[in-house]
């Protein structure tokens, strides 16, 4: 790797080409409290975060990321439209093994505005492609948006769609939710003699008779989770058309021009995927105008389910061919995370970040 002078000199160029563009630079706290951020990040995150306790404050973490403290700040008293940028170390416990550094620095680029979505997604990638371009790296796209709105049109109840949504980043967890739900794998013996009796079962009764209770749940907890667990059992599977249509969007790979055409196709099975569908020819359009070729852009219906969780929206990275290396640079879009941060208040959002240390890398090897 790169020297630190070399990589730090690399962030500054980074961070002065982004301030340029007129973004407001903006810092946050290393220590941010842990918690309820913990929770927006993911699993992944959650698992490596460096978590400290604080007399005062409580339990607190070394900055994992920037996007949600910036969001945070924004939600708290920012204006609007607005354009942040930010240099900084951020800070991620990795596997012993693993060659990636546990802390870095990150140059980052967030657009908070209420119009014209599509543009402010084009806006962010086409200036990270603009940025990375003397590096030839292979850009990726997707939309987490487009699977949010196929499971919200499927026929099934809404406690099913919300599992299915909440593991969208978990992709074999979601494989073996979508095949059960489906009625592609059937139930274990044990699983269903325990339905069985669960159903045929007064849930407080068993709870009564099973003795003292343990751990952090409540008797009136367990016996809610027994009565959706039958409920779920009893619920029909998901039809075969909805089943093969939401395969068919998980495996689609192609070229954007080309991934749209086959979506309006989709579209046409699944009239409630046609506004996501819009939406993500709103953005070819906005990135053709900015000067990419956005017809023969690599795009991944899937991409982005291995990433940070607060994305719903497009979802973008630019990768070296260098074994084991995380994307160069990687964004999206988190609009449902400003309404969280902002207790009621909410504003479309869209951003990025660069990691200094891989393209003074890859620069050093040109």
């Amino acid at each position: 790797m790169p020297s630190p002078a070399a990589i730090r000199a690399e962030a500054d160029r980074l961070f002065a080409a982004l301030r340029e563009t007129g973004a407001e630079p903006v810092e946050t706290d290393i220590l941010q409290p842990a918690g309820a951020l913990l929770d927006l990040y993911g699993e992944d995150i959650r698992a490596r975060a460096y978590v400290t306790q604080d007399p005062i404050r409580g339990e607190m973490m070394l900055r994992p990321d920037f996007t949600v403290p910036v969001v945070q700040m924004h939600m708290d008293h920012g204006a609007e439209p607005a354009r942040y940028c930010y240099l900084g170390k951020v800070f991620r416990k990795q596997d012993h093994l693993s060659p990636r550094a546990s802390e870095y620095l990150q140059v980052g680029y967030e657009v908070f505005a209420r119009d014209r979505p599509a543009e402010a997604d084009a806006e962010v990638f086409a200036l990270f492609a603009r940025l990375l371009a003397p590096l030839n790296l292979r850009p990726a796209t997707g939309d987490i948006g487009l699977l949010l709105a196929a499971i919200q049109a499927l026929a099934t109840t809404e406690r099913r769609k919300a599992a299915l949504a909440r593991h969208i980043w978990r992709p074999r967890r979601f494989r073996a939710l979508l095949d059960r739900f489906a009625g592609r794998t059937p139930p274990a013996p044990s699983r269903l003699a325990l339905l069985d009796r669960l159903a045929t079962s007064d849930p407080e009764a068993l709870i009564a008779a099973a003795g003292p209770v343990l751990g952090l749940r409540t008797p009136e907890e367990i016996a809610a989770r027994t009565r959706a667990l039958v409920a779920d059992a009893e619920t029909p599977p998901l039809s075969a058309a909805e089943a093969a249509t939401l395969d068919d969007l998980l495996a689609l790979s192609a070229p954007a021009g080309e991934a749209l055409g086959h979506l309006r196709d989709i579209a046409v099975d699944m009239p409630a995927l046609t506004p996501a569908v819009d939406r993500f020819a709103d953005r070819l359009a906005a990135l053709a105008a900015l000067g990419v070729d956005a017809e023969a852009l690599p795009f991944e219906a899937s991409h982005g389910r291995s990433t940070l969780e607060y994305y719903d929206g497009f979802v973008f990275g630019f990768h070296a061919d260098r074994a084991g290396w995380p994307p160069v640079a990687s964004g999206g879009r988190y609009d449902a995370l400003t309404a969280v941060l902002g207790r009621g208040r909410s504003i479309p959002a869209v951003g990025g970040i660069l990691r200094p240390a891989l393209v003074a890398a890859l620069k050093g090897a040109v």
